[in-house]
């Protein structure tokens, strides 16, 4: 497991600025937001980054696109997937439409899921899975909902993140990983509590990430473990968020 950060965390640095901000931290990897950082379709942009990422000694974790499944508006998949090869990036991050599951009719849901089976096709000829984002306003809202969708999906080259669904006790939240622990292919770092709109340091949630990474050991999983959004949207709160998160792979090892 490594710990990185989901480049979105700071929209308003270059990606010189977090590849530096990475190095200082003692992070080790790097999922590349497309709405900024690295824009779907410019392949030399995300040829550069990635270079730079790997020259300062960074892996890159994902392309964290901003691609909704069965959702007309935005930029082709295929050009978000050409920046995924540019950028040199195992997986594309999609999101699960753009329904949350209370609302999503059977029709909706079909349409997710083939649109998720052809965008896995395309980035399978590349090696590259597409992955969900665990998220709210999606068919990821709920952990019972994602698993029903990842069901309807089962194919190789698809895969899901995981975050701590808001307000839910540390058992429920273990759980929910535990769900969507044999699909999973890495997890975004924070402690909000008891919703968005409370960021803390992660610190303050140390004994909740103590749990989930214990639980990522006993699974032998290999998920890297991406900070996002830390408090204030401040740089230089993310070297403790960083020697947090360092602290607890560290401990976890020795168990």
């Amino acid at each position: 497991m490594k710990p990185g950060l989901v480049s979105v965390t700071f929209r308003q640095l270059s990606p010189e600025s977090i590849v530096d901000l990475c190095v200082k931290s003692g992070l080790q990897t790097v999922e590349w937001g497309g709405d900024v950082h690295v824009p779907p379709g410019d392949a030399g942009a995300a040829s550069r980054v990635g270079e730079m990422t790997r020259e300062a000694g960074l892996s890159i974790t994902a392309y964290g696109s901003y691609y909704r499944l069965a959702v007309p508006d935005g930029a082709p998949f295929r050009e978000i997937l050409s920046s995924a090869v540019a950028l040199g990036a195992p997986a594309i991050r999609v999101w699960a439409g753009n329904r949350g599951s209370a609302d999503a009719d059977e029709a909706s849901r079909k349409a997710v899921a083939d649109d998720a089976l052809r965008c896995a096709d395309l980035a399978a000829e590349r090696g590259i899975s597409i992955c969900y984002e665990f998220h709210g306003g999606t068919l990821t809202d709920t952990t019972e909902s994602a698993l029903a969708l990842l069901a309807e999906t089962e194919h190789p080259f698809v895969r899901s993140l995981w975050q701590p669904p808001h307000g839910l006790s540390l058992e429920e939240c273990l759980a929910s990983l535990r769900c969507i622990m044999p699909r999973l292919h890495h997890v975004h770092v924070f402690h909000w509590w008891p919703d968005h709109a409370y960021r803390h340091a992660l610190a303050d949630g140390r004994e909740r990430w103590e749990a989930y990474v214990a639980e990522l050991n006993a699974a032998s999983k290999d998920a890297d473990l991406l900070l996002e959004f830390v408090r204030g949207d401040d740089p230089l709160l993310l070297e403790e968020d960083a020697r947090t998160l360092a602290d607890i792979l560290a401990g976890s090892r020795f168990e």
